[in-house]
């Protein structure tokens, strides 16, 4: 997934001469911390900026470029920096899209390589997509190992607004497309905007025991759990996997989940205000008449995110949590 979101920055830059790739330490030979903007400056030296550390100048100088007509992406070289620039992103940039008396494109995305298990500890392990969810201007998005890199920024960029792109870190080093030898898995239209939602299931997703939500840093985790159910319990489960997690539109779902005797969305941020309480309130509002029973929340421990692997396993989400909240929903 890394090589595949390296080769999207590349070709972005080269079909756009108006784009650049702004951040810290991402120039050659380093390329990054996670490489993902390995060979951009050789190959675009004027285009492609190192930066001191400053993530509020950082993001200040994208939304500047962006106003006047260029295209930015920045990389947040840890995610949870991302909250020093929560003023440029809320109150410059997102605003700047409207508030000029006629619409101005800010064609700006800001990178954040977020989530945990990789043992960085509490100030490198966040997953704080809910923090910007729910602002007007903004979209959020989050890497998906089902969707395609090149696509999702191309439709990022033409949203004419900024976006925030969560990329879990566990990804980078996986495959793309990989759902196993039991599970198949395609694509629906989610109506423009870079809002396709990738579904995996096993022989008919609009004929699953239970519906599982979640963005795309918590697909191998589903999977595997999804597995377990199978050959375990004989349950079957649909996962939707949305690119755009804000705006969300639960309207291309519904096939899928009427058929289902439970719903369940995970992620790894933890509860409270989130991304998942948007889905669900959207799916209770548009199908309370068919619902069974109550859509099913799963989040992490409410805590800060430990550096040792076993407490850090203990306070983040795990296959096996997704696993027993689908029999817990499912239970009469």
């Amino acid at each position: 997934m890394g090589e595949n979101l390296n080769a999207a920055l590349h070709g972005l830059l080269e079909s756009d001469p108006s784009a650049y790739v702004i951040g810290e330490d991402i120039l050659d030979p380093y390329g990054g911390a996670f490489k993902i903007t390995k060979g951009l400056s050789s190959r675009f030296p004027d285009r492609v900026l190192g930066t001191p550390i400053s993530e509020s100048g950082i993001t200040g100088l994208a939304a500047g470029l962006a106003l006047c007509g260029d295209a930015a992406v920045v990389e947040i070289m840890f995610g949870d920096f991302v909250a020093l620039a929560f003023d440029q992103i809320v109150n410059f940039a997102a605003k700047s899209v409207t508030m000029y008396g006629s619409r101005v494109p800010i064609r700006m995305v800001v990178r954040c390589p977020t989530g945990g298990g990789r043992g960085y500890g509490p100030t490198h392990s966040q997953s704080l997509q809910k923090h910007f969810v729910g602002v007007p201007g903004l979209s959020v998005y989050e890497m998906s190992p089902l969707h395609d890199n090149r696509a999702v920024l191309d439709a990022m960029l033409a949203s004419g607004g900024p976006c925030v792109f969560f990329e879990d870190k566990i990804l980078y080093t996986r495959r793309m497309n990989d759902v196993g030898d039991l599970f198949r898995h395609d694509v629906v239209p989610g109506g423009g905007g870079g809002a396709d939602v990738a579904r995996v299931f096993l022989d008919d997703p609009e004929a699953a025991d239970c519906v599982i939500i979640a963005p795309g840093g918590m697909v191998d985790r589903a999977v595997r759990a999804m597995r377990g159910l199978l050959l375990e319990q004989e349950v079957t489960c649909c996962l939707l996997v949305p690119s755009r997690l804000y705006p969300f539109d639960a309207e291309p779902l519904l096939p899928a989940l009427r058929g289902a005797r439970a719903v369940l969305v995970a992620e790894e941020g933890t509860a409270g205000g989130t991304w998942g309480s948007e889905v669900a309130h959207q799916i209770h509002r548009l199908m309370w008449k068919d619902l069974r029973r109550p859509v099913a929340l799963v989040s992490s421990a409410d805590s800060v995110i430990p550096t040792a692997a076993h407490l850090e396993r203990a306070v983040l989400v795990q296959d096996s949590t997704i696993h027993d909240a689908v029999l817990e929903a499912l239970r009469d």
